[in-house]
């Protein structure tokens, strides 16, 4: 018979998948203040190094189901994670030496920013994409380069798989539309993710029992995800609204605890 933990644990990773499936992003968001909440895993920098896993492996699970849709723009997406490897490492080393409570309180913070430039940013409808080529390599390569490195570092530094800056990195950089930014994200959430997950795990800050029954629950949410995502791709404006929605909840819920603990 399963834990309490256990069954939260499972639940809470079904949510995270789902998440990553639907949108290619916000699996840490959510994952980091579910398992220090509703889990009840007492130190913030275990959550964060156990998120890092359960979203790498969960964000590979649903880059498969993208990828065989279709919605992957392999190019672009390899260039972006090979820049943001760099930058996570270099931002998980950083983070762990704040203080676990202050760092989810900007970690809140940067949930409220993103949210509201999700909401107020103009819609981009992939119509001037450009792959990454010969012909296009001058113009897009400093592009990805350059966010993808700034994306990695603040993955790695709050522990996140960055998908939620992700996917308006891509479409920024690439003109990509929603769908292709969305499964070309999860290459990066999964490089990210497994970077911050190898820093945190040398440093034994990753309980790996609730690491694999949050990953078991993150692959059957994300199926469901995926194909909810395939069906919504024409209304992207509206995924965008209630995503940014979701961010700013958890945002101000996040702020919210980690501001009465650290005033106490």
């Amino acid at each position: 018979m399963f834990a309490t933990p256990d069954i939260a644990s499972v639940g809470s990773g079904s949510l995270v998948g789902f998440v990553l499936g639907l949108i290619g992003g916000g699996g840490s968001i959510l994952a980091v203040p579910l398992l220090v909440y509703v889990v009840g895993v007492a130190s913030p920098h275990v959550a964060i190094g156990t998120s890092s896993v359960a979203v790498a492996l969960s964000a590979f699970s649903n880059l498969i189901g993208h990828a065989r849709a279709g919605n992957v723009r392999w190019p672009c997406a390899l260039v972006f994670s090979a820049a943001g490897i760099a930058g996570a490492a270099a931002g998980s080393s950083l983070g762990k030496r704040f203080d676990g409570q202050k760092l989810l309180l900007l970690f809140g913070f940067l949930m409220l920013v993103i949210a509201f430039m999700m909401l107020v940013r103009r819609q981009e409808h992939g119509a001037r994409f450009q792959p990454l080529c010969r012909a296009t390599a001058a113009t897009l390569l400093p592009r990805l380069l350059g966010t993808g490195g700034l994306v990695g570092g603040l993955s790695g530094f709050f522990g996140i798989g960055g998908g939620f800056l992700i996917v308006p990195g891509l479409m920024g950089a690439a003109h990509m539309p929603m769908i292709a930014a969305i499964g070309s994200s999860l290459v990066a959430v999964t490089a990210f993710g497994i970077t911050t997950a190898v820093s945190y795990a040398l440093s034994g800050l990753v309980d790996w029992h609730i690491a694999l029954l949050f990953v078991a629950g993150g692959v059957a949410g994300g199926i469901g995800g995926t194909l909810l995502a395939q069906r919504l791709s024409t209304r992207k404006a509206a995924l965008t609204r209630v995503f940014a929605g979701i961010v700013a909840l958890v945002g101000l819920y996040v702020v919210w605890r980690g501001y009465a603990v650290v005033m106490a």
